[in-house]
């Protein structure tokens, strides 16, 4: 899985050009992170009911990018998964503007689901920048945490570096989220609901994001340590 693959080459220290070696492991873990992005956006749409609670689908997958950007982080260095970050928002910012775009132009009369694809994939604006806004505070406080860990604490014990890491980002990330996109606070809109129902649903998906983000603890042990220094 950690086979390198060579980039064109780049000038080094003294001038001559040198390969850019990117590893097999950084690039299926770059496309696993910005693909379980898209996907935990999409399916964000559907508010289900798991065991009684009610709960946005996207919230299964989502937890996994935590642990897949400290994947990126562990064979690619900080400032890759800083990159990786910053890019995959700007991919779900563009989603979400093109969705709008898409659901604003007239549907043809003989395909006849024009309304119920504006319902769906136009996008609330208020939860999709809540959504951005947690994502990118909360991944890059991951970054940070995990670097610390591993250049303070100890390379040992890969399990714990994720696990503390994501024992700070994934409650930052369902916090600004829950706030920015449902609390009833008059600077951020009018379609706000009541404090009970926001702190409902921090609680409910806090949970899951916990139990699926330790489920995912496994993925850290993919490929060895290849950090590249910041």
């Amino acid at each position: 899985m950690t086979t390198p693959t060579s980039a064109a080459p780049a000038p080094d220290r003294t001038g001559t050009s040198a390969p850019v070696v990117v590893s097999r492991a950084a690039v299926i873990a770059i496309g696993a992170y910005a693909g379980a992005q898209v996907i935990a956006q999409v399916t964000s749409l559907k508010i289900g009911v798991v065991l009684g609670r009610g709960v946005d689908m996207g919230t299964f997958v989502y937890p996994i990018t935590f642990t897949l950007r400290d994947v990126v982080h562990k064979v690619a260095g900080r400032s890759a998964a800083r990159t990786l970050i910053l890019t995959c928002a700007g991919v779900n910012l563009f989603l979400a503007a093109y969705l709008g775009w898409t659901a604003s132009v007239e549907s043809d009369p003989s395909w006849g689901l024009g309304a119920e694809y504006e319902a769906v994939l136009g996008p609330i604006w208020r939860i999709v920048l809540a959504s951005l806004a947690a994502m990118v505070l909360s991944e890059l406080v991951d970054t940070e945490v995990y670097h610390w860990f591993v250049t303070r604490i100890t390379t040992r014990f890969q399990w714990l570096r994720v696990l503390v890491s994501n024992a700070v980002s994934v409650p930052l990330d369902n916090l600004v989220f829950a706030l920015g996109a449902f609390a009833p606070v008059a600077v951020l809109g009018t379609d706000g609901l009541p404090w009970a129902t926001v702190w409902s649903i921090f609680w409910v998906n806090l949970w899951v994001k916990g139990l699926v983000s330790v489920a995912s603890l496994p993925l850290i042990y993919a490929t060895k340590d290849r950090r590249v220094p910041d």
